[in-house]
């Protein structure tokens, strides 16, 4: 993990007035964010990885005003930045995270008692570690707190990853009225959420059972679409398919589910995402810090333990199932925030995906799945100069996912372990 910047706590605390301070009098417009660095910057990359499953060499990668320009550019008057002898590829993208879990002060997960100031800090830090993890844009999925910090990071140059939200998530239960799912899913649109978040059953720790039916999944994510917004759907076992059958876009976790259920999802074009090498296992390691608040128990956290292998198997049917969209999903919570890389190394020893699949889970198909496919996850012309390098070639050791030795988002560099070519 990544050292904590001395200049973090100091500028997070700004994020509490930022999202909560009453509004001001219209006397002045926004303080608009700090412009991209108009360049050029001229990367040197003598290997890389285009995130579209191709290796490519001896690029020199433009990037001005935030977007890369050219993977040709020409070295005449800018400014370089040597990468080679690194892997250069596009920056990573988590579609499910929760950055408003954190520690409070006690080292405990924290909760709605902790005081704003410190909750603020919690959250912006969290943002910070999953950048400087290589993370350059992140779904986070399940708190109102989220929106200022997307809106800081977006609106006033805060540093961290891209962020999209879907604030607080939607369920009912079978006595929902089909006008009830509507108004939550438009009012969440209304709140200003990124996508919808609906919770088909209950936590994997109190059962995993169905919470509400096909119908009602049709209507939410139904509602979803015709307000022009994607929908994510927590589900396990035949929910799996149910929420495909319904049309939502994308299924998480999705332990238990039968190769029927997975056949099912891939054949409506579903993204799924499964979970294999981080969340539960910082769950375990971290399961004193948890115990105690809401349903962590020890005995759900012994049946999370106990099912892993399960998550493992489905995974692994996932993966095997032609033309299945698995992209890259961490469900990252308090202690897992920027070792969110250890995905990759879950997806590749229990899901038997390739590295290079497990990467471009990350990189273009997960843009996809975010509906931004033609801006970020590609090394190309026009794309987002979200950029990272690794020390060590992934797809001859996966584990070179923990050494990020660059990061660049919006054109801005936020990490670089060493200039050691830059002129």
């Amino acid at each position: 993990m990544s050292t904590r910047p001395q200049f973090v706590p100091t500028i997070a605390l700004s994020l509490v007035f930022l999202g909560s301070a009453a509004p001001l009098a219209a006397q002045v417009a926004p303080v608009p964010a700090p412009p991209a660095p108009a360049g050029p910057v001229v990367i040197l990359a003598d290997r890389a990885l285009d995130g579209r499953g191709n290796v490519v060499r001896a690029l020199r990668i433009g990037v001005a005003n935030g977007r890369i320009t050219s993977l040709a550019a020409p070295l005449k008057g800018v400014r370089v930045i040597d990468l080679r002898g690194s892997t250069v590829m596009p920056g990573f993208i988590d579609t499910h995270v929760h950055l408003d879990s954190h520690w409070d002060r006690t080292g405990r997960i924290a909760t709605e008692k902790e005081p704003p100031m410190e909750a603020a800090t919690g959250i912006a830090l969290a943002g910070w570690e999953t950048l400087m993890g290589g993370f350059t844009t992140v779904q986070t999925v399940g708190d109102p707190t989220e929106k200022p910090l997307r809106d800081a990071i977006r609106d006033h140059g805060f540093p961290g990853p891209r962020v999209l939200t879907s604030l607080a998530w939607v369920e009912g239960d079978s006595t929902s009225s089909d006008d009830s799912l509507r108004a939550m899913v438009r009012a969440r649109k209304a709140q200003g959420a990124d996508l919808i978040k609906i919770f088909a059953s209950t936590s994997q720790r109190v059962g995993a059972k169905p919470t509400v039916s096909q119908a009602q999944l049709a209507v939410m994510c139904g509602e979803a679409k015709a307000l022009g917004m994607r929908s994510m759907v927590h589900a396990y076992r035949s929910q799996v398919s149910a929420a495909a059958l319904a049309g939502c876009n994308q299924v998480e976790h999705a332990t238990y589910a039968s190769k029927e259920d997975i056949e099912t999802a891939v054949r409506a074009g579903t993204f799924l995402s499964p979970q294999v090498g981080l969340v539960v296992q910082n769950y375990i390691a971290n399961k004193a810090r948890y115990i105690g608040v809401g349903n962590y128990t020890d005995e759900g956290m012994a049946t999370m333990d106990r099912d892993l292998p399960l998550d493992f198997s489905v995974c692994r049917m996932m993966v095997a199932t032609p033309g299945a969209k698995v992209v890259f999903s961490t469900d990252a919570t308090a202690g897992a925030h920027g070792r969110n890389a250890e995905e990759f190394i879950g997806r590749v020893d229990h899901c038997g995906q390739t590295p290079m699949a497990a990467l471009t889970s990350a990189q273009s198909l997960a843009a996809q799945a975010l509906g931004m496919g033609d801006q970020i996850g590609t090394l190309a012309s026009g794309y987002a100069g979200d950029i990272i390098a690794l020390d060590g070639d992934p797809l001859t050791d996966i584990t070179a996912v923990r050494r990020v030795v660059f990061v660049m988002r919006g054109g801005v560099v936020y990490k670089w372990a060493g200039a050691k070519g830059g002129r």
